[in-house]
Order: structure tokens, then sequence, then C-alpha cells
């Protein structure tokens, strides 16, 4: 099977840095690919990012004691803690997040977390591709 890939055929990445899956790549090492911003300007999160036609995954570290400003993205996202704990707030809610749990944020909803001062938090995340990665700070 012929995997090389036409330079034609290679679509660039919504969001900056992100490894773009291209026709005929279907395995990625999230350790390895570009370790990218979760949000240059709102948050401390970095990693791993894949982004295909319709969804975009990553591996993000949110280092200890560090919080992300309040923001919002036009795609709705998943969060699930794999390492650490996360400090999240959307809404009038604020919860202690673990390994294990899982965290819907709708569109265009207000959030922010932060990893606890104990340890780095490591989460997947899961976003649909409409936007890319990034969202925007909330300026009050």
């Amino acid at each position: 099977m012929d995997t090389n890939i036409k330079a034609s055929e290679k679509v660039e990445a919504r969001t900056p840095g992100a490894k773009r899956a291209n026709p005929g790549e279907f395995f990625f090492d999230l350790k390895n690919v570009n370790q990218i911003s979760g949000g240059p300007d709102y948050s401390p999160v970095f990693g791993g990012c894949v982004e295909g036609d319709r969804m975009i995954v990553a591996v993000m570290r949110a280092p200890a004691g560090k919080y992300a400003d309040l923001h919002s993205h036009p795609n709705e996202q998943w969060i699930y803690v794999l390492e650490g704990h996360l400090e999240f707030f959307i809404e009038d809610q604020v919860k202690l997040v673990g390994p294990g749990e899982l965290i819907y944020i709708p569109a265009e909803k207000l959030h922010k977390a932060g990893a606890t001062a104990e340890a780095d938090c490591m989460f997947f995340t899961c976003k649909d591709a409409s936007s890319g990665l990034h969202g925007k700070k909330f300026i009050s």
C-alpha cells in the first residue's frame, strides 16, 4: 500500500501549530506531535494536538497551580482527566475534577480551569473542528 502523501493532498490545520491528519495518516503519538499552547492568550496548558476533518483531539498538560483566564469558544468541548486534578469553573458551579471524570463545555459557555497546586494535570480533550482549538479570552 502506498502511504506517500502528495503535497497537493495535504490540508493545513485550523489551529496554528497543530498536526493535521492528512490522507493515509491514521496513527499519531500525541507525546511527539507538535506541542502547542491550548490558549495562547488565556491559558497555560500545552500539549500535542491533531485535527481531522470534523474533530480535534489533544492531550494537554496544565501546570500545577496555574489557571486559565475566563474564556469561551464557538465549538463545544469535552475534557477527560487522566492524571492530577482540575478545579473547573462554569456558570455558578465549581468542581474539583480528577482522573476518570469527564467535563462537557457547550459552545460559547464561559469557563476556566486550573491544576491544583499539588501536581500538574494531564487531560484528553476533544472539540468539533468547526473553529479550531483556541477560544477567546473574556474581557469584561
